[in-house]
């Protein structure tokens, strides 16, 4: 019997630990690994936040190279630890969904500067919160966060689904049979991918799908890489380059938006150390807690100082040190590595500017549908009563309504009608409102 605990301790322990030194080669492969999972991840919300804001070729691949080097760096500090800054764990960094309709409303409002703005102006919000963090976790339980989480990602659908028929600025291209059967085609390649395949092949579905719409692209002659030969072969990272704005407006949503992922970094960082075999209570993790999220709020300041939207550790590559065993620190700072040299070459960020909008969409459909039931799956971990029901339901349909309708505000005065024009904003805080209002059980 001792001989069989032994066995699954054994198991359950990761190939490389925390402190462990795997091998060069090793070392590059695993941070390959890790950087597919999340190179989708990274180079949307930019993309995204780039056709909001109007940003041509040139200026979109800069964006991007920027979220890219800025995502090295914030990795590099969360996984090394500077005094106060990180966690020391596996926690790569990258762009964060969760900022996303924050981002698209500010970037309709003032472009990109007002974007960088707001993300700068806010960011301390969660340094504030990694003082407080048994509380923060009182006022998100998962009824709240999870809400919110879905109501993100239901809120993106129509960015997707704009994408899928062609983007924006399609004209009368916009929902061509070409381009419906170019967002289907990369859509079904993730699928394949992602519930007939296994290990990294499932968890790089998004990045395959994307991979296998851009080359069917070239063929049909539908993407121009004029921009691509253009661009240079190194970039520098240039402060303040876009500039920044401000608005009142604007705030709430904002701060809101950063509450939000203080509770997913909380969760993520908990469970790389879970899946590292490393401490998840007491002293010890509660001190790397709080220098995790110092992390993300130093990062994301610094990113929107050098052009680049808010950082947070990113949930997917959770997964990838669940399949290969490996909570290894250093496995982090090749990530980084990675990262920082795709960014510092401006012609990958070309590349990846010129990407017809279709591709993009087939793609972000997959994501922002998986971002909504990932909110689902946090709401119903510990059960779906009555009570979370009703809050879901109020929360959502104010949340949704004013998406779809935004213009229900318009005869309020100008801040109130700009704060309540963000249906996350709106939804967030009824969902925070009602969970505080209504009683719940003692095991709530």
């Amino acid at each position: 019997m001792a001989e069989d605990k032994t066995a699954v301790i054994e198991e359950t322990k990761p190939y490389y630990a925390l402190e462990d030194r795997p091998p060069l080669l090793e070392t590059t492969l695993l941070g390959l690994q890790h950087m597919l999972a999340m190179f989708v991840g990274i180079i949307t919300p930019p993309l995204i936040i780039a056709g909001a804001a109007g940003l041509d070729t040139a200026e979109t691949g800069f964006f991007v190279s920027m979220a890219l080097i800025m995502s090295g760096i914030t990795s590099f500090i969360q996984c090394r630890r500077f005094g106060p800054l990180g966690s020391g764990l596996l926690g790569v960094h990258g762009t964060s969904f969760t900022f996303v309709p924050m981002a698209i409303a500010a970037a309709n409002a003032g472009g990109v500067p007002l974007v960088l703005g707001m993300a700068l102006v806010t960011s301390p919000v969660e340094a504030i919160i990694s003082r407080f963090i048994k509380q923060a976790r009182k006022l998100f339980p998962p009824i709240v966060s999870g809400t919110v989480v879905m109501l993100i990602g239901l809120s993106l659908i129509e960015a997707g689904i704009q994408d899928f028929g062609g983007g924006a600025g399609a004209g009368e291209a916009f929902g061509s049979p070409q381009n419906l059967l170019l967002g289907s085609f990369v859509l079904i390649v993730i699928i394949i991918c992602n519930r007939f395949a296994k290990g990294l092949v499932s968890i790089g579905s998004v990045a395959i799908g994307l991979v296998a719409g851009y080359l069917v692209s070239i063929p049909l002659g539908i993407i121009d890489f004029s921009a691509v030969a253009e661009a240079g072969w190194i970039t520098a990272p240039r402060p303040f380059y876009f500039g920044l704005d401000f608005s009142w407006g604007h705030l709430l949503p904002w701060v809101l938006a950063y509450f939000i992922t203080s509770i997913e970094t909380i969760g993520d960082l908990t469970a790389i150390a879970e899946t590292s075999n490393e401490p998840v209570t007491g002293q010890i993790h509660r001190d790397r807690l709080a220098r995790g999220m110092l992390a993300d709020a130093f990062g994301s300041a610094l990113a929107a100082i050098f052009n680049s939207m808010p950082n947070t550790t990113f949930s997917q590559n959770i997964g990838v040190i669940q399949i290969t065993k490996v909570g290894s620190r250093v496995v982090g700072y090749a990530v980084a590595v990675i990262l920082l040299l795709l960014g510092f070459v401006p012609k990958i960020g070309a590349l990846v500017s010129v990407m017809p909008n279709a591709v993009l969409g087939g793609a972000t459909l997959a994501l922002f549908g998986m971002v909504a039931t990932s909110g689902i799956k946090i709401i119903t971990k510990r059960g779906l009563d009555d009570r979370k029901l009703f809050i879901m339901s109020i929360a959502l349909s104010f949340g949704l309504g004013l998406n779809y309708r935004p213009d229900i505000v318009e005869q309020l005065p100008e801040f109130l009608a700009t704060v309540l024009s963000s249906g996350v904003a709106v939804g967030a805080l009824l969902a925070i409102g009602l969970n505080l209002l209504l009683p719940g059980s003692s095991a709530e």
